[in-house]
């Protein structure tokens, strides 16, 4: 499909412009929404114990109620895909705009229904048939919400700030992670374990879905972006299935965000979601909560200095020197917190920081359709990529393990050494380039 550069945000003197103060209440609203539907997606995750013993039989034996607990947090994400590509399907036709604030919507709704979902002591089955459904709405909604967030916000800002909107907004997603997190930490230690299976798990699902619905009201202040406003003007609208086109016309672009998105998947599941529970199995309980904590807030901190390392060093050099930060980083971690516990804080520290990379990838995987199937493109790379290799990647990680305690940092290493392969090839090739610097 041919491609004519949009004027704005591309050409003249405006494209040398500094952020303005309507690009810094774009980028804010944008990552602080981000930010609170992650926690509303991740919540879960932190209650899943009590919500386990709550909405199945008491009869059930303690390992098929996991089971069935995680396989209920697992069906947000497999739904996924499919809620990214009828979103974007809408973003590319009807507007971005709708699209982020239907996003943000479909996920505080589920989310404040969840806090008030009778028990399976009150409605016997139909408890967790319920639970499923919500969850499967929460995993559509988030499957819209960050490819949707990251065209928004590129959409906004002169290419020259690309790199900087996307470390920003993945910085807010990663503060949603961090909110949870922290959220679960004060719950578990106001209330008792009885207290929790009470009530008191409910009240974080219904700050959750409350403050879903004040960042839908915070998201009518947003405006729809200029590029899709001038697509529509001039009547350059997809005149297909946008989707189709994508994998008719652009498969080129495909496969590089899909790549890309395979590298900030093990970085996000493995080093930050994995990490502990692995290293307190392989070494007698090493506690590494609060590690975690400090790395995630390292992780926002490199989100932002990643982003902005794109915009100044460009995507192929930043890429370079980011991936090997982080399989170098992970893989100094692994080897020595056996030997050395007292510096898995630093370590970790570091390793979050290198996670980082995850602000730089977005700005990749954005340029690479152009605008009149961006969203459709990106949200079918990213959310199948992240469907497929974050449902395999613990399953695999976990199983090496047996035989190569080393296998999380051997993991990460090689997926480095691809991202340095797609650095060398956006800054060597022309076909790279072309992919690299497409108008946004």
């Amino acid at each position: 499909m041919a491609h004519t550069p949009l004027s704005d945000n591309v050409t003249g003197a405006s494209a040398n412009r500094p952020l303005s103060r309507g690009d810094v209440k774009t980028l804010s609203l944008s990552a602080l929404g981000g930010a609170l539907e992650f926690y509303d997606f991740i919540i879960f995750v932190y209650f899943a114990t009590v919500i386990g013993q709550l909405f199945f039989p008491p009869d059930m034996p303690e390992w098929l109620r996991q089971t069935q607990t995680f396989g209920i947090f697992a069906a947000g994400y497999l739904v996924r895909p499919l809620g990214g590509i009828v979103m974007a399907h809408f973003g590319d036709l009807l507007g971005r705009k709708r699209m982020f604030t239907l996003s943000i919507l479909l996920m505080a709704l589920p989310t404040l229904a969840i806090g008030c979902l009778p028990t399976y002591h009150a409605i016997g089955y139909l408890a967790p048939l319920l639970l499923v459904l919500l969850r499967m709405l929460q995993g559509a909604a988030v499957g819209g919400e960050v490819p949707g967030a990251w065209v928004f916000v590129t959409e906004h800002v002169q290419r020259r700030h690309v790199g900087l909107a996307c470390g920003t907004l993945s910085a807010g997603l990663a503060a949603g992670i961090l909110i949870g997190s922290l959220v679960s930490a004060a719950m578990k230690s106001h209330y008792s374990a009885a207290e929790l299976a009470e009530g008191a798990w409910r009240i974080p699902f219904v700050i959750g879905g409350g403050l879903g619905l004040i960042a839908v009201y915070l998201r009518r202040w947003l405006r729809e972006t200029p590029v899709f406003a001038e697509m529509r003007e001039r009547r350059a609208l997809a005149a297909e299935l946008p989707v189709k086109a994508v994998l008719r016309d652009h498969l080129g672009g495909v496969l590089l965000a899909m790549a890309v998105s395979w590298i900030l998947t093990a970085a996000i599941v493995v080093i930050m979601l994995m990490t502990p529970p692995l290293l307190a199995a392989q070494y007698a309980g090493l506690d590494a909560s609060l590690a975690n904590v400090v790395a995630i807030l390292c992780l926002i901190v490199g989100c932002v200095v990643a982003g902005w390392c794109a915009d100044r060093f460009g995507s192929g050099a930043t890429l370079i020197g980011w991936s090997a930060l982080l399989g170098a980083s992970y893989w100094l971690m692994m080897s020595v917190v056996g030997q050395r516990p007292d510096q898995l804080m630093p370590l970790y520290a570091l390793a979050g920081f290198a996670v980082g990379i995850t602000g730089a990838i977005p700005a990749v995987a954005v340029k690479a359709f152009p605008a009149a199937v961006r969203f459709s493109g990106l949200s079918f790379s990213y959310n199948v990529a992240y469907a497929v290799f974050g449902g395999f990647t613990p399953i695999i990680v976990t199983t090496l393990m047996r035989w190569y305690p080393m296998s999380p940092a051997i993991y990460v290493a090689a997926l480095s050494v691809m991202g340095i392969l797609i650095g060398l090839f956006l800054l060597r090739t022309p076909a790279g380039r072309r992919l690299a610097v497409m108008p946004c």
